[in-house]
Protein backbone atom coordinates (compact mmCIF):
# COMPACT_ATOMS: atom_id res chain seq x y z
CA UNK A 1 0.00 0.00 0.00
CA UNK A 2 1.38 3.57 -0.83
CA UNK A 3 2.24 5.81 2.55
CA UNK A 4 0.58 8.68 1.75
CA UNK A 5 2.57 10.52 4.51
CA UNK A 6 6.21 9.59 3.03
CA UNK A 7 5.10 10.88 -0.28
CA UNK A 8 4.12 14.01 1.44
CA UNK A 9 7.07 14.10 3.15
CA UNK A 10 8.96 14.06 -0.17
CA UNK A 11 7.00 16.69 -1.37
CA UNK A 12 7.47 19.05 1.55
CA UNK A 13 11.22 18.28 0.77
CA UNK A 14 11.52 19.06 -2.75
CA UNK A 15 9.64 21.86 -2.32
CA UNK A 16 12.12 23.17 0.58
CA UNK A 17 14.88 22.25 -2.03
CA UNK A 18 13.64 24.61 -4.31
CA UNK A 19 12.80 27.07 -1.69
CA UNK A 20 16.23 27.50 -0.30
CA UNK A 21 17.13 28.11 -4.26
CA UNK A 22 14.59 31.16 -4.60
CA UNK A 23 14.57 32.66 -1.14
CA UNK A 24 17.79 34.60 -1.15
CA UNK A 25 17.24 35.72 -4.55
CA UNK A 26 17.30 39.84 -4.97
CA UNK A 27 14.18 40.98 -6.59
CA UNK A 28 15.82 41.27 -9.90
CA UNK A 29 16.45 37.41 -10.17
CA UNK A 30 12.89 36.66 -9.95
CA UNK A 31 12.65 38.14 -13.19
CA UNK A 32 15.23 36.09 -14.95
CA UNK A 33 14.29 34.04 -17.95
CA UNK A 34 13.89 30.68 -17.82
CA UNK A 35 13.61 27.76 -20.75
CA UNK A 36 9.62 28.04 -20.39
CA UNK A 37 9.11 30.72 -23.21
CA UNK A 38 8.03 34.47 -21.66
CA UNK A 39 8.45 32.85 -18.18
CA UNK A 40 10.69 34.47 -15.19
CA UNK A 41 11.46 32.36 -11.86
CA UNK A 42 8.62 34.36 -10.38
CA UNK A 43 6.34 32.72 -12.94
CA UNK A 44 7.37 29.51 -12.21
CA UNK A 45 6.84 29.97 -8.18
CA UNK A 46 3.58 31.38 -9.34
CA UNK A 47 2.76 28.42 -11.61
CA UNK A 48 3.40 25.85 -8.58
CA UNK A 49 1.35 28.42 -6.34
CA UNK A 50 -1.75 28.23 -8.60
CA UNK A 51 -1.10 24.67 -8.98
CA UNK A 52 -1.21 23.96 -5.52
CA UNK A 53 -4.73 26.25 -5.35
CA UNK A 54 -6.78 24.24 -7.97
CA UNK A 55 -5.31 20.77 -6.35
CA UNK A 56 -6.78 21.74 -2.65
CA UNK A 57 -9.74 23.05 -4.34
CA UNK A 58 -10.19 19.45 -5.86
CA UNK A 59 -9.42 18.04 -2.01
CA UNK A 60 -12.22 20.24 -0.03
CA UNK A 61 -13.97 22.12 -2.67
CA UNK A 62 -14.92 19.90 -5.85
CA UNK A 63 -17.51 22.22 -7.07
CA UNK A 64 -14.56 25.16 -6.82
CA UNK A 65 -12.57 23.26 -8.76
CA UNK A 66 -15.25 22.16 -10.96
CA UNK A 67 -15.61 26.35 -12.05
CA UNK A 68 -12.15 26.05 -12.86
CA UNK A 69 -12.50 23.30 -15.23
CA UNK A 70 -15.69 25.41 -16.96
CA UNK A 71 -12.81 28.91 -17.23
CA UNK A 72 -9.61 26.15 -18.65
CA UNK A 73 -12.21 25.04 -21.00
CA UNK A 74 -12.50 28.34 -22.25
CA UNK A 75 -9.02 29.04 -23.06
CA UNK A 76 -7.35 25.12 -23.37
CA UNK A 77 -4.30 26.55 -24.49
CA UNK A 78 -3.61 29.47 -22.09
CA UNK A 79 -5.39 28.71 -18.55
CA UNK A 80 -1.98 27.24 -17.20
CA UNK A 81 -0.25 30.67 -18.20
CA UNK A 82 -2.85 32.62 -17.23
CA UNK A 83 -2.97 30.70 -13.69
CA UNK A 84 0.82 31.48 -13.50
CA UNK A 85 -0.02 35.34 -14.51
CA UNK A 86 -3.11 35.58 -11.89
CA UNK A 87 -0.97 34.28 -8.67
CA UNK A 88 2.51 36.97 -9.59
CA UNK A 89 3.52 38.89 -6.85
CA UNK A 90 6.22 40.80 -5.75
CA UNK A 91 8.93 37.95 -4.29
CA UNK A 92 8.21 38.04 -1.09
CA UNK A 93 3.97 38.10 -1.27
CA UNK A 94 4.66 35.91 -3.91
CA UNK A 95 7.12 32.97 -1.44
CA UNK A 96 4.71 33.91 1.38
CA UNK A 97 1.67 32.45 -0.89
CA UNK A 98 3.43 29.41 -2.19
CA UNK A 99 4.36 28.31 1.32
CA UNK A 100 1.17 29.04 2.91
CA UNK A 101 0.06 27.15 0.02
CA UNK A 102 1.71 24.06 -0.27
CA UNK A 103 0.91 24.09 3.33
CA UNK A 104 -2.73 24.07 3.13
CA UNK A 105 -2.42 21.71 0.33
CA UNK A 106 -0.65 19.00 2.07
CA UNK A 107 -3.34 19.07 5.16
CA UNK A 108 -6.25 18.67 2.93
CA UNK A 109 -4.67 15.49 0.95
CA UNK A 110 -3.49 13.95 4.05
CA UNK A 111 -7.25 14.41 5.51
CA UNK A 112 -9.17 12.92 2.16
CA UNK A 113 -10.94 9.62 3.14
CA UNK A 114 -9.24 6.21 2.16
CA UNK A 115 -10.83 5.49 -0.88
CA UNK A 116 -11.50 8.60 -2.27
CA UNK A 117 -10.29 10.10 -5.64
CA UNK A 118 -10.44 13.59 -6.46
CA UNK A 119 -11.41 15.65 -9.48
CA UNK A 120 -8.61 16.37 -11.86
CA UNK A 121 -8.42 17.77 -15.44
CA UNK A 122 -9.96 14.73 -17.53
CA UNK A 123 -9.60 12.14 -15.08
CA UNK A 124 -9.97 11.69 -11.19
CA UNK A 125 -6.71 10.71 -9.13
CA UNK A 126 -6.26 9.45 -5.63
CA UNK A 127 -4.49 11.50 -3.57
CA UNK A 128 -1.32 9.72 -3.41
CA UNK A 129 -1.18 10.39 -7.40
CA UNK A 130 -2.25 13.67 -6.64
CA UNK A 131 0.89 14.03 -4.47
CA UNK A 132 3.62 12.55 -6.67
CA UNK A 133 2.03 14.69 -9.27
CA UNK A 134 3.09 17.58 -7.30
CA UNK A 135 6.21 16.32 -6.56
CA UNK A 136 7.68 15.78 -10.52
CA UNK A 137 6.46 19.52 -11.37
CA UNK A 138 7.61 21.10 -8.54
CA UNK A 139 10.71 19.11 -9.28
CA UNK A 140 10.90 19.85 -13.33
CA UNK A 141 9.79 23.72 -12.74
CA UNK A 142 12.98 23.77 -10.16
CA UNK A 143 15.13 22.56 -12.98
CA UNK A 144 13.65 25.44 -14.79
CA UNK A 145 14.73 27.92 -12.07
CA UNK A 146 17.58 26.27 -12.07
CA UNK A 147 18.67 26.36 -15.60
CA UNK A 148 17.78 30.09 -15.00
CA UNK A 149 20.08 30.99 -12.38
CA UNK A 150 23.13 28.26 -13.97
CA UNK A 151 22.69 26.24 -10.59
CA UNK A 152 23.38 22.55 -10.71
CA UNK A 153 21.26 20.79 -7.82
CA UNK A 154 22.09 17.49 -6.77
CA UNK A 155 19.67 14.90 -7.12
CA UNK A 156 18.42 12.97 -4.47
CA UNK A 157 16.15 9.64 -4.35
CA UNK A 158 12.93 11.48 -4.99
CA UNK A 159 13.49 10.64 -8.75
CA UNK A 160 11.97 7.55 -7.91
CA UNK A 161 8.64 9.43 -8.11
CA UNK A 162 9.12 11.52 -11.06
CA UNK A 163 10.39 7.83 -13.04
CA UNK A 164 7.38 6.09 -11.60
CA UNK A 165 5.21 8.33 -13.27
CA UNK A 166 7.35 8.58 -16.47
CA UNK A 167 6.65 5.34 -17.16
CA UNK A 168 3.14 5.08 -16.22
CA UNK A 169 2.54 7.47 -18.87
CA UNK A 170 3.80 6.14 -21.75
CA UNK A 171 0.39 5.49 -22.99
CA UNK A 172 -0.17 9.34 -22.00
CA UNK A 173 2.79 10.44 -24.21
CA UNK A 174 1.86 8.62 -27.59
CA UNK A 175 -1.83 10.12 -26.85
CA UNK A 176 -1.01 13.47 -27.10
CA UNK A 177 1.37 13.15 -29.86
CA UNK A 178 -1.75 11.79 -32.03
CA UNK A 179 0.32 8.45 -32.15
CA UNK A 180 -1.77 4.39 -31.71
CA UNK A 181 -0.73 3.84 -27.98
CA UNK A 182 1.73 0.46 -28.25
CA UNK A 183 0.60 -2.56 -26.81
CA UNK A 184 4.14 -3.91 -26.10
CA UNK A 185 5.28 -3.50 -23.08
CA UNK A 186 9.04 -1.34 -22.29
CA UNK A 187 10.98 -2.37 -19.52
CA UNK A 188 12.78 0.51 -18.21
CA UNK A 189 15.81 0.19 -15.65
CA UNK A 190 17.69 3.26 -14.26
CA UNK A 191 20.51 3.93 -12.21
CA UNK A 192 19.81 5.84 -9.29
CA UNK A 193 21.39 8.69 -7.75
CA UNK A 194 22.94 6.26 -4.99
CA UNK A 195 24.26 3.70 -7.75
CA UNK A 196 20.77 1.43 -7.20
CA UNK A 197 19.04 -0.06 -9.95
CA UNK A 198 15.72 0.99 -10.55
CA UNK A 199 13.13 -1.15 -12.43
CA UNK A 200 9.89 -0.55 -14.05
CA UNK A 201 7.89 -2.68 -16.34
CA UNK A 202 8.07 -6.71 -17.00
CA UNK A 203 11.40 -8.03 -16.45
CA UNK A 204 10.73 -10.13 -20.07
CA UNK A 205 9.88 -6.90 -22.00
CA UNK A 206 11.50 -7.17 -25.29
CA UNK A 207 11.68 -3.34 -25.38
CA UNK A 208 13.79 -1.62 -22.87
CA UNK A 209 15.33 1.79 -21.66
CA UNK A 210 18.61 2.23 -19.63
CA UNK A 211 20.40 4.88 -18.42
CA UNK A 212 20.91 7.34 -15.65
CA UNK A 213 17.47 7.98 -13.79
CA UNK A 214 18.64 11.69 -13.99
CA UNK A 215 18.44 11.58 -17.75
CA UNK A 216 15.36 9.92 -17.69
CA UNK A 217 13.10 12.03 -15.22
CA UNK A 218 14.56 15.46 -18.01
CA UNK A 219 12.99 13.19 -20.53
CA UNK A 220 9.55 12.76 -19.33
CA UNK A 221 9.71 16.08 -18.28
CA UNK A 222 10.56 18.02 -21.44
CA UNK A 223 13.89 19.15 -19.99
CA UNK A 224 16.11 17.93 -21.94
CA UNK A 225 16.23 16.37 -25.87
CA UNK A 226 17.19 12.75 -25.76
CA UNK A 227 20.31 13.47 -27.80
CA UNK A 228 21.44 15.02 -24.96
CA UNK A 229 20.75 12.37 -22.39
CA UNK A 230 22.64 8.95 -21.90
CA UNK A 231 19.78 6.71 -22.44
CA UNK A 232 19.31 3.77 -24.24
CA UNK A 233 16.25 2.07 -26.48
CA UNK A 234 16.13 -0.61 -27.23
CA UNK A 235 13.33 -2.69 -29.59
CA UNK A 236 11.18 0.58 -31.85
CA UNK A 237 8.25 1.34 -29.02
CA UNK A 238 10.86 1.69 -26.83
CA UNK A 239 12.92 4.01 -29.14
CA UNK A 240 9.60 6.11 -30.42
CA UNK A 241 8.72 6.69 -26.83
CA UNK A 242 11.95 8.67 -26.10
CA UNK A 243 10.44 11.26 -28.61
CA UNK A 244 6.83 11.37 -26.90
CA UNK A 245 7.61 10.76 -23.43
CA UNK A 246 5.68 12.99 -21.39
CA UNK A 247 4.76 12.65 -17.37
CA UNK A 248 2.71 15.69 -17.16
CA UNK A 249 -0.98 16.30 -18.81
CA UNK A 250 -2.28 18.19 -21.34
CA UNK A 251 -1.02 18.58 -24.65
CA UNK A 252 2.81 18.07 -25.55
CA UNK A 253 4.95 20.79 -25.13
CA UNK A 254 7.56 22.18 -27.94
CA UNK A 255 10.12 20.42 -25.49
CA UNK A 256 14.05 21.40 -25.81
CA UNK A 257 15.83 21.63 -28.96
CA UNK A 258 19.34 19.43 -28.92
CA UNK A 259 21.60 21.28 -26.59
CA UNK A 260 19.94 23.96 -25.98
CA UNK A 261 18.41 24.10 -22.39
CA UNK A 262 17.24 27.47 -22.76
CA UNK A 263 15.13 26.80 -25.72
CA UNK A 264 11.62 25.60 -26.08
Amino acid sequence: MVDLNRLLTDLTDESADLDALVAPLPAVDWQRRTPAPGWTVAHQIAHLAWTDHVARLAATDPAGFLASVSRAATDPGGFVDRGAEEFLAPPATLLARWRDGRTALAGALAAVPVGTTLPWYGTRMSPASMVTGRIMETWAHGQDVADALGVARTPTGRLRHVAHLGTRTLGHGFAAHGRAVPEAPVHVELTAPDGATWHFGPADAADRVTGPALDFCLLVTQRRHRADLALVATGPVADEWLDVAQAFAGPPGAGRQPGAVNAA
